[in-house]
């Protein structure tokens, strides 16, 4: 929530064409209530993507998901992971773990009410639960609903004693207990979630689960992305360089500014596009510093390039003075 709005995902996209990519949870009573336009919109660039809803009301939730199906999206998912207080407060999100009887109709409801995929991202658990029998239970009522697809982030979610933060990095991670499910229900797709930065990682998890997916890696080091076409799946194609995506955002940026969208509504997103290389903390203050202002436009990207290029030249040619000095 709040991470992966249109922007960032049209930003992504630009990354990896293969890559299925997930909305922000938005609430059921949001969508049918709600400014649709605002919420629901995308790019159409952005397909395959998917719209995570958060609701237990399986009225409202098949309400909803046809609303989603109707926008375009290509698959429905319902958070039964997020562990929140507010999301508690609605009863929705993890402490749905409590509940897979109340899942399971809300899978039936939204599939009888629309023909592209109900999916489910959950937990391993809540709480003192036994996370075997609550993570294979989930599934098996759920998958008895006609929900074919788990994404699994393997963590318990403690909704007594931990914030959200604390809940993505304190309970520890039991990969073993995803492969097991996977082991025992080779019918079902399950695609495992958490703690995951590498796709070294992701190729090790892919030879025991069908899919991975990423989180905070993809959030803050976007650049992996781009070599999940070729590693993952295959793509022959080049990786784009991260010049070349920045570039490809110029005319996005521009349609931005000229609608009146803050041109920092997408700027915030690619902080993290050249992490790790150099200028790449130049890179985060040109933008930290000039995005936000009332009359940012497109241009800002391509100053940002040309500041942090300069820069990183004379670094490189200083250093080839004193290296010349020094022979």
């Amino acid at each position: 929530m709040d991470w992966t709005d249109r922007h960032d995902r049209y930003f992504l996209r630009l990354l990896s064409r293969k890559s299925r990519l997930y909305s922000e949870m938005v609430t059921a009573d949001a969508v049918r209530h709600g400014d649709r336009a605002h919420l629901l919109s995308f790019n159409s660039a952005e397909h395959p993507v998917a719209l995570q809803l958060g609701g237990s009301d399986a009225t409202a939730l098949a309400e909803a998901a046809k609303i989603g199906e109707d926008f375009g999206y290509d698959e429905i998912n319902l958070n039964v992971g997020c562990p929140s207080d507010r999301v508690q407060a609605g009863r929705f999100g993890a402490c749905l773990m409590q509940e897979p009887e109340l899942v399971a109709d809300c899978v039936a409801a939204m599939r009888a009410n629309v023909k592209i995929p109900v999916t489910i991202k959950s937990r391993i658990g809540v709480d003192d639960q036994d996370p075997e029998e609550a993570l294979f239970q989930l599934v098996e009522l759920s998958a008895q609903a006609g929900c074919e697809v788990f994404i699994v982030h393997a963590r318990k979610a403690w909704l007594d004693g931990l914030s959200p933060k604390q809940n993505r990095d304190i309970p520890p991670l039991n990969y073993d207990l995803v492969y097991e499910l996977k082991k025992s229900r080779q019918d079902l797709t399950i695609i495992l979630n958490g703690g995951i930065d590498t796709l070294s990682e992701a190729q090790t998890h892919l030879h025991h689960v069908d899919g991975v997916m990423l989180g905070r890696a993809a959030y803050k080091t976007p650049y992996i992305l781009a070599d999940v076409d070729c590693t993952i799946f295959n793509d022959e194609a080049p990786p784009p360089s991260r010049e070349a995506v920045v570039e490809a955002l110029i005319p996005y940026a521009e349609k931005l500014v000229e609608d009146g969208v803050p041109l920092h509504a997408l700027t915030r997103h690619l902080m993290g596009l050249f992490q790790s290389q150099p200028g790449g903390r130049l890179w985060r203050r040109y933008l930290s510093e000039n995005a936000p202002k009332n009359e940012a436009d497109a241009s800002v990207l391509s100053e940002a390039l040309q500041y942090m290029r300069q820069a990183v030249q004379r670094i490189h040619d200083t250093d080839n003075d004193i290296n010349q000095l020094a022979d």
